[in-house]
């Protein structure tokens, strides 16, 4: 294990497996992982259709169908008509969504900087550079491109 791909491929494993495990975390709040990353797109780019969302997940409309659903029961969302006038109903991140979404997204904050609690301003700026390098990398390559603030 000492080619440089191969590391990355384990701390990566790693860091997916951790994803800001509870234990480094202050309060007991907890989205799951498919809601949050739902509820964080449709946040950024407002109301998507199922077919929207697969596109942009690269996931059946099958799986899409069941995550949505478990989100309308939570009433972290809610379906309406297509803004633009189309045929297909829409998502939309509902009050409670967005609340949920921020509150889980603080914790998370919160519990990165409990970690990273001895690195520099630096090296957390440079930590994040490489990140998002990473990630756009694999989304160009995946023609999936995530949209970021």
């Amino acid at each position: 294990m000492d080619k440089p791909t191969h590391l990355v491929e384990f701390e990566t494993m790693l860091l997916g497996r951790y994803s800001i495990h509870q234990r480094y975390r202050g309060d007991g709040t907890r989205l799951e992982r498919s809601a949050y990353i739902l509820l964080s797109r449709l946040a950024m780019e407002g109301p998507m259709s199922i077919g929207q969302l697969s596109e942009a997940f690269g996931l059946d409309a099958s799986t899409l169908n069941r995550q949505t659903a478990a989100l309308l029961r939570a009433e972290l969302v809610e379906r309406i008509p297509d803004p633009d006038g189309g045929m297909a109903r829409k998502f939309r991140i509902t009050p409670t969504g967005e609340h949920r979404l921020e509150t889980e997204r603080a914790a998370n904050i919160e519990g990165l900087q409990r970690v990273m609690a001895d690195w520099s301003p630096d090296d957390v700026a440079t930590f994040a550079n490489y990140l998002k390098r990473l990630n756009t990398d694999i989304e160009r390559l995946g023609g999936q491109p995530w949209p970021r603030p």
